[in-house]
């Protein structure tokens, strides 16, 4: 028995050792299958709205793993909108899915899949997409829609502009020479100074033209213009000989009168 056991026994350990090099020869196998595995991406389009997160990952999974699911839906009502991504876990299996689906009916309605290339995958397209949707509360719906007052927009626009003054001056600082006129210009100006003693600084930006400021424009325009229209008749000169001529003909003339009075004065006596 103990010659059995001795004879048994190193046969034993050669197979257990080939049976253990096999198995680390299959692991390493699998790992390495494992990582050329590349993700692929589908488009799937024409969902009827009776299809959501719920049918689509079952229905989808009999062709292989399905990593991730995006259904896209309405901010406001959170109603499908009729097209989805659906990520697997290996790209042969997306292009099998693609071809497969494409042109499937479905509801009355033919589905439309076509793979999307990596290259063309935004990073964030799957961002948010295990959340599930929750309509708006009633409180945070009429705070929303509510008439805000003057205070509270005096408010927002000082935070805004805030913001803005901010950016631009990370924007200097990164040596960035970019100008746009952001929310200052939608901001309404005050009023303009009338009066010629108003500088005009050659160095301030300027200002965006606005059919409101074009109005105001116009206003100056007309107020400066506003002056009492004076009647000025021009008279033609007339030069010094003809005014000598004029004097000896009124001296002729009166001197004619006294000898007519004269005549009349000797016929009388």
């Amino acid at each position: 028995m103990g010659d059995f056991y001795c004879e048994i026994f190193p046969v034993f350990r050669h197979v257990l050792r080939c049976c253990s090099s096999s198995v680390e020869t299959w692991l390493v196998a699998k790992q390495r299958a494992v990582c050329t595995l590349k993700p692929g991406v589908v488009y799937v389009g024409h969902i009827p709205q009776a299809l959501a997160e719920p049918q689509l990952r079952p229905y989808f999974s009999q062709f292989g793993k399905v990593t991730r699911l995006r259904l896209s839906r309405s901010k406001k009502t959170g109603r499908s909108k009729g097209y989805a991504f659906v990520e697997f876990d290996c790209d042969e299996v997306a292009k099998i899915v693609a071809e497969t689906m494409n042109n499937y009916l479905i509801g009355e309605r033919l589905i439309k899949c076509h793979l999307i290339p990596p290259e063309k995958v935004h990073e964030k397209l799957f961002v948010g997409s295990q959340r599930i949707f929750k309509k708006p509360r009633l409180p945070a719906v009429a705070r929303y829609n509510k008439i805000h007052s003057s205070e509270d927009l005096k408010k927002v626009t000082g935070k805004l502009l805030r913001k803005e003054s901010k950016l631009r001056k990370r924007l200097a600082e990164k040596g960035i020479d970019y100008d746009f006129p952001g929310f200052a210009a939608q901001v309404p100006a005050k009023k303009a100074q009338s009066g010629a003693d108003t500088s005009v600084c050659s160095e301030d930006a300027t200002p965006v033209c606005t059919p409101s400021i074009l109005e105001r424009r116009k206003s100056i325009r007309v107020e400066d213009d506003d002056v009492d229209d004076e009647i000025v008749l021009k008279t033609q000169s007339v030069k010094s000989e003809d005014v000598e001529g004029c004097e000896e003909d009124t001296e002729e003339e009166e001197e004619e009168q006294a000898e007519a009075e004269g005549a009349s004065d000797d016929v009388e006596g």
